[in-house]
């Protein structure tokens, strides 16, 4: 396929490629040049792929999550434990953490952490839909699972002030070395928080 377009368009191409959250500006150029070589055909069912799931995909009304529903599958299962309420950042966080399979209860997505320096607060994350949601009564714990960062910690903290007045049980996940790491090659925070999640043995 011959490619005939002036640098200015190229360079478009790759700003918008390099939008899209791990993408520099090395894959974004790969991935401008291969999106140029794609036959018409397959171009046009790419597109109505990602157009499709754009439009058809929203977030579930309880939990935040994605769905193509109003509520989503794992908010309407009877299977679940409802008595037991995971929050992420996130809706992605759902995926990756209903992959271990560890986890049978339901969800709430905050829609980011606090980050005063990115003008975030609380009123910008549903935290209110939270507390609504164990005013209802029916949520026995919280386990927070908000990243390992400075901005989660300070949301696994907000909320655990938050809600240490109720009558329910707060957890967050533990954090550490990695599985396989050693301690020389941890850096200091992780190293921290490893210890600050010690268990019994």
């Amino acid at each position: 396929m011959e490619i005939r377009l002036s640098e200015n368009q190229f360079q478009k191409l790759v700003s918008s490629f390099s939008l899209l959250p791990g993408i520099g500006k090395k894959s974004a150029t790969r991935i401008g040049f291969h999106v140029l070589r794609m036959d018409p055909a397959s171009f046009q069912s790419w597109i109505n792929g990602i157009k499709e799931a754009r439009e058809r995909l929203h977030f579930c009304q309880i939990c935040g999550g994605l769905t193509e529903e109003t509520i989503c599958n794992i908010c309407e299962s009877s299977k679940r434990d409802a008595s037991i309420v995971c929050v992420v950042e996130q809706p992605e966080d759902i995926f990756f953490i209903e992959n271990t399979k560890e986890y049978f209860g339901k969800y709430h997505v905050l829609n980011g952490s606090i980050s005063p320096l990115d003008g975030i607060g609380p009123d910008q994350l549903r935290i209110n839909e939270l507390i609504h949601r164990v005013d209802e009564g029916e949520i026995l714990e919280v386990l927070v699972a908000t990243n390992p960062t400075l901005e989660g910690d300070a949301t696994a903290s907000y909320l655990s002030n938050l809600l240490k007045n109720r009558d329910i049980r707060i957890s967050r996940i533990a954090h550490g070395i990695t599985i396989g790491g050693t301690i020389e090659y941890s850096d200091q925070y992780t190293l921290g928080k490893a210890i600050k999640s010690r268990l019994t043995l």
